[in-house]
C-alpha cells in the first residue's frame, strides 16, 4: 500500500486552507464598484440591524380626537368605510371622535351630516367649505357668509380652507386667489363671530418648492404627484404664502385659526414657533407630517413642551387601524429608528418616538380639541334655509 498518496492529499489541503485563510482584506473600493450599483430605488428596501426596543401601542393611552380626517367626505378625498364598521375601529382604537374636514356644503354637507353624524352622537364632526366657483361674482363675500351660517345651521362645526387658496384659485383673468384676499375678510370675520374655528392648509412640504432633481428628498413623492409640484414662478414661493396668511391671521384676531400640517412649515420649527408666539389665536395639528416630525424629535418634543395647549392630534392619512397605531407608538413611546406611517412615501428616512408625559399627551389627544370646538355659539341669527 502507498502511505503517500493521502499523505500528499492532505499536504494540498493544508496549503489550500492556508492560502484561504491569508486572503488580503481590502481597504479601497471595487474598481467596477459603480457599475453594480444597478438596483433600482423604487426596488431599494434596506431592513436596518439595529437591535431596538419595539412597543406596539394596539390602543391610545388616553381618548383620542383626530382633527383632521377625510373619511367619506364630500370631495372623495379620504377613505370609503361604512359608517359603522368606522366607529367600531374608533372603539378599539380609543379615538373618540373623527373630525370630517371636507365636508362641502348644501346637498353635499346635508349627507355626510344625515348619514355619519347624527346616526352617531359625538364619534364624528364636520366642516364646510368656501364656494370657489362663485369667485368671480360681485356679492362674493355676501354669498359665502350666507352660505357658512347656512352650514353652521345644519350643523357644520368648522370652516376647512385646501391649499387651493394660494396655489389653484383664480379668477377669470387667470390670477391667483392670494390667502390675505380681502373678499375673504367677511367669511373669517363670520367665523369668529360664530364661535367656529378656521382649519387652514396654506403651502406644502417645503420640497415641493424646489425642483425634482437628485437633490430633492421628496423626489419619489413627486415623481408619483407631479401636479404636487409648485416650484417655477407660476406660483408664489413658500415664503410668500406664508407671509399672506400671516397677514390674514394678524388682520381677524377674534378668529381662532388651525394652521393644518403643523403649522404648514414642519422642516422650519423655529418659524411655527415664531407663528404660535405671534399669534395667540392660532393653533396647529400633526395631521401627515408624522414623518417630518419623528426624525427631529428632540426639537418637536421642546416644542410641543412649550405649548402643550395649542398642539393638537390630526392624522390626514386614511381610516386604518395601523396607521393609528404608529402615531400613537409615535406619541407615547421612547421607540427609536422605526418607519412612519406612510413610510417610504414621503421620504426615506424613518423617526423616532417622542413620549410625551401623560399631562402633555392627553391635551394634544383630546382636551385642546375640545376646549376649541367648545367655543361654538348657537346663534339665532343663524337662518337654515335650502
Amino acid at each position: 500500500m502507498n502511505i503517500q498518496t493521502p499523505l500528499l492529499s492532505l499536504t494540498l489541503l493544508a496549503s489550500a486552507l492556508a492560502s484561504a485563510q491569508q486572503t488580503p482584506i481590502g481597504y479601497k473600493p471595487a474598481p467596477d464598484a459603480d457599475s453594480k450599483k444597478t438596483i433600482l430605488l423604487k426596488d431599494f428596501h434596506p431592513e436596518p440591524a439595529l437591535h431596538t426596543a419595539k412597543h406596539e401601542i394596539n390602543r391610545a393611552k388616553f381618548p383620542v380626537i383626530d382633527v383632521h380626517n377625510h373619511t367619506n367626505d364630500a370631495r372623495g378625498i379620504g377613505d370609503r368605510v361604512d359608517p359603522k364598521e368606522m366607529a367600531e375601529r374608533m372603539d378599539r382604537l380609543n379615538v373618540k371622535t373623527v373630525v370630517i374636514l371636507t365636508g362641502g356644503w348644501g346637498g353635499d354637507l346635508q349627507k355626510i351630516l344625515d348619514t355619519m353624524v347624527r346616526p352617531y352622537p359625538g364619534r364624528f364632526l364636520v366642516m364646510t367649505m368656501i364656494d370657489w366657483s362663485k369667485i368671480d361674482d360681485p356679492n362674493f363675500s355676501q354669498l359665502m357668509v350666507r352660505q357658512l351660517d347656512d352650514s353652521v345651521a345644519r350643523g357644520a362645526r368648522g370652516l376647512k380652507v385646501l391649499k387651493e387658496l394660494g396655489l389653484g384659485v383664480r379668477d377669470k383673468t387667470g390670477k391667483l386667489i392670494s390667502v390675505d384676499d380681502p373678499r375673504l375678510d367677511p367669511v373669517w370675520e363670520e367665523c369668529g363671530r360664530l364661535g367656529i374655528p378656521v382649519f387652514i392648509h396654506v403651502a406644502d412640504p417645503e420640497a415641493f418648492f424646489h425642483p425634482i432633481d437628485a437633490n430633492n428628498e421628496r423626489y419619489e413623492e413627486l415623481i408619483e404627484h407631479p401636479d404636487w409640484s409648485f416650484y417655477g414662478p407660476q406660483f408664489p414661493s413658500l415664503e410668500e404664502l406664508m407671509a399672506q396668511r400671516d397677514r390674514m391671521f394678524a388682520k381677524h384676531p377674534h378668529t381662532t385659526f388651525a394652521a393644518l400640517h403643523f403649522g404648514s412649515w414642519p422642516e422650519n420649527l423655529d418659524f411655527v414657533e415664531q407663528t404660535l408666539a405671534k399669534f395667540p389665536n392660532v393653533m396647529i395639528e400633526t395631521g401627515a407630517r408624522e414623518g417630518e416630525l419623528g426624525r427631529q424629535p428632540r426639537r418637536v418634543r421642546r416644542l410641543i413642551l412649550k405649548y402643550p395647549d395649542r398642539i393638537m392630534f390630526g392624522t390626514d392619512e386614511g381610516a386604518s387601524e395601523e396607521m393609528y397605531r404608529n402615531y400613537f407608538r409615535w406619541l407615547e413611546t421612547d421607540d427609536e429608528y422605526f418607519p412612519y406611517a406612510q413610510y417610504p412615501a414621503q421620504g426615506r428616512w424613518l423617526i423616532y418616538g417622542l413620549a410625551l408625559p401623560d399631562e402633555v399627551l392627553e391635551k394634544v389627544y383630546h382636551r385642546n380639541a375640545e376646549r376649541l370646538f367648545g367655543q361654538f355659539k348657537k346663534q339665532e341669527s343663524v337662518v337654515r334655509s335650502r
